[in-house]
């Protein structure tokens, strides 16, 4: 089948981009597809193309009424033929676009998920099968997705029924994980899958650690830059949007978008968005679906976001028209705990759901009503019931009432989406934290290793000197002893946990050395990774491993150091806290009793033999700051000694047992 000719004459496009062919041509010859491409990369045509192709009618399932639209008008701007079905239409309108659909009259149909659950509407399109189905936004069938939908869940429930018709599911943000859970939601058989393009060549990445009050401030002041505009800028909730648009309007063309304003505003807002009118959105996550807006020069998260699927696909709707663009995130340690409100708000504990699932019966219920009867606020009863249902253990209606179903298991299920969800948290918070190349950290994510494998040039890890929202400088004199002693340290020992190398150098406080440390990844004298260990309580422990690259192994003491750190305000330096035995005198002694002063002695001279032998300095065994730990303790077992800060796995494995013996007051073991 020679699509090309067909491309040029129904959408003007003078040939294919980069890989768009063998999708469509797949789904046109009538084989079941999984695309994930990213934003912006031209997934629509994958299926508007071969639908065009195959004749009959093609069905478009979209999540989001603006998604449906914008694509819809498109269509029809082609020339092609085209229906909508959704809650934003009259009986009328959706009478009327069912009639097209029975008598062949429209090339695209477009509804919500949530219409296949209306009596008898599956049973209408299966009296004429569509020619094609395209699930877009597919990630949300999956409850291990970022944007999980209930009503998506169940597609796979009525694909049979209009099969033959080839299935295409299109997503831009897609783990591995969630790819092998829309096969099999869906019922897909033997589908081709196609993962392409996670890589934004044009994209440069910033992540600034910035406190909360400064945020405001920095984004109308970076946003001032015509450069920088048209802009979207996520806040974390409806009031800070509103808050930080009425600051930008003063000066630019700013609105806010989210949920809580009426539906005409969200319209108006959105139109002007995409005509020039507005050049800055302030909004929260309610807004992004559908907004093909080529031009996009900036997006700036004013918080972290909830998941590395969620980021990804928000900052990619910056740059779409291929020119540089930029996306900013600034962060602080304050979001996770916004967060795990947020987690406690959203998943409600098992037994509250044990609690509203026994009140369920067979018959449908008015959900207002029964939390009424249960003493359980709207909010919070609407959690449960939707929570429920994505475990198949509730089902709606129409009319948004609920009932049992009979599944069983649904407690398991909503463990593992707990636990999938705080995973989701933690990957993030690992990306804003850990030194890398932005762009490879995102690609690899998806499972792209290939993409991955390059760093990209531009973000502000690779090219920290060109970063907008992160000014770097030079080491001071003080700070070059400083960097050059931690790769001392590390010659000696070219693997080590972050915590240890820390306690093993003379950095004052705990910040400047992850400066310190950061400053070295960037320049590639070290990488970072992170890992972890199960401690005796049975608790995952993570933490950082730095390790020497040859770079640094081979980095004279005479070479210049091409490190450059952040610069700080001077309300965030005065936040440090340097360690208490740094900033002591060294000749102050610690107020012992009689027998820690024994015991320090004890634990000097075992210490000062142990480093002898192997050739190392004292600190190598441990620093000083873990004796007088060690003194105050007295740990009598291995599970007490790991309990102090610096004393690791390995540690506890090679002196151990020496340890707590000289802490018993007893003989080191084979002396």
């Amino acid at each position: 089948m020679d699509l090309l000719p067909l491309l040029r004459a129904t959408f003007g496009f003078p040939g294919f981009r980069e890989n768009q062919e063998p999708v469509c041509r797949s789904v046109a010859e009538g084989r079941d597809v999984l695309l994930v491409m990213p934003t912006g990369a031209g997934k629509s045509l994958c299926y508007q193309l071969p639908a065009v192709a195959r004749q009959g009618t093609a069905l478009v399932v979209s999540p989001l009424i603006a998604l449906m639209d914008d694509q819809a008008a498109k269509l029809a701007a082609a020339g092609l033929r085209v229906a909508r079905i959704h809650s934003g239409l009259s009986r009328d309108d959706a009478r009327q676009a069912c009639r097209a659909y029975l008598d062949g009259s429209i090339q695209f149909l477009f509804i919500a998920p949530e219409r296949l659950r209306v009596p008898g509407f599956p049973e209408m399109l299966a009296r004429r099968k569509p020619s094609l189905i395209a699930i877009d936004e597919a990630h949300c069938i999956s409850g291990w997705g970022h944007d999980f939908r209930p009503d998506y869940r169940t597609l796979g429930d009525y694909l049979p029924l209009l099969r033959p018709a080839p299935v295409i599911a299109l997503t831009a943000t897609a783990t591995p994980t969630v790819q092998q859970d829309i096969v099999a939601q869906l019922g897909m058989i033997d589908p081709a899958l196609y993962i392409h393009g996670f890589r934004r060549d044009n994209l440069a990445v910033e992540v600034v650690e910035m406190p909360k009050p400064q945020r405001a401030e920095f984004v109308a002041a970076f946003l001032d830059a015509p450069a920088t505009r048209p802009a979207i800028v996520y806040a974390p909730s409806r009031n800070e949007a509103n808050d930080l648009a009425l600051r930008l309007a003063a000066k630019l063309h700013a609105a806010a978008y989210h949920a809580g304003l009426d539906a005409a505003t969200r319209e108006r807002v959105q139109r002007h968005f995409q005509d020039g009118a507005l050049d800055i959105v302030v909004a929260t996550i309610a807004f992004g679906m559908g907004i093909d807006k080529a031009n996009v020069r900036t997006i700036v998260h004013t918080a972290l976001p909830g998941s590395v699927e969620a980021y990804y696909q928000e900052i990619g709707r910056a740059g779409r028209d291929t020119l540089p663009s930029r996306a900013i995130l600034l962060h602080s340690f304050a979001d996770r705990r916004i967060h795990e409100s947020f987690f406690e708000r959203d998943y409600p504990p098992v037994e509250n759901l044990d609690k509203v699932a026994r009140a369920l019966t067979a018959e449908f219920q008015d959900p207002d009503s029964l939390g009424a009867k249960l003493l359980i606020d709207p909010d919070t009863i609407a959690r449960a019931f939707e929570k429920l249902a994505a475990q198949g253990a509730a089902q709606f209606d129409m009319e948004g009432r609920v009932r049992a179903t009979s599944a069983t298991g649904w407690r398991a299920g909503y463990k593992a989406q707990l636990e999938h969800r705080r995973a989701q948290l933690n990957a993030m918070i690992h990306f804003s934290e850990t030194p890398q190349c932005r762009m490879s950290a995102l690609v690899r994510h998806f499972g792209d290793r290939a993409g991955a494998s390059r760093p990209c040039g531009h973000c502000d890890f690779c090219s920290p000197q060109t970063a907008v929202a992160q000014k770097y400088r030079g080491p001071t004199s003080a700070e070059e002893r400083d960097l050059q002693a931690l790769l001392a340290i590390l010659k000696m020992t070219p693997s080590t946990s972050a915590g240890r190398l820390f306690d093993a150098s003379s950095v004052a406080d705990r910040r400047s050395f992850d400066h310190l440390l950061d400053g070295l990844a960037r320049a590639g004298l070290v990488t970072l990774s992170s890992e972890s260990w199960v401690n005796p309580l049975g608790r995952e422990v993570t933490y950082r491993r730095v390790n020497l690259t040859e770079e640094g192994r081979h980095l004279g003491i005479a070479d210049p150091l091409c490190v450059l750190l952040p610069e700080e305000s001077d309300a965030t330096a005065a936040r440090r806290r340097p360690r208490a035995d740094r900033t002591q005198p060294a000749e102050a002694p610690p107020a012992y009793t009689g027998s820690q002063a024994e015991l320090e002695q004890r634990l000097r001279e075992w210490r000062k033999a142990e480093a002898t032998q192997a050739g190392k300095p004292a600190f190598f065994v441990f620093s000083d700051a873990i004796l007088r730990a060690l003194v105050h303790a007295a740990p009598q077992t291995i599970p007490q000694l790991l309990t102090i800060r610096g004393i690791g796995p390995n540690k506890a494995d090679r002196y151990g047992a020496t340890i707590c013996a000289l802490c018993r007051g007893e003989a080191a073991p084979g002396a």
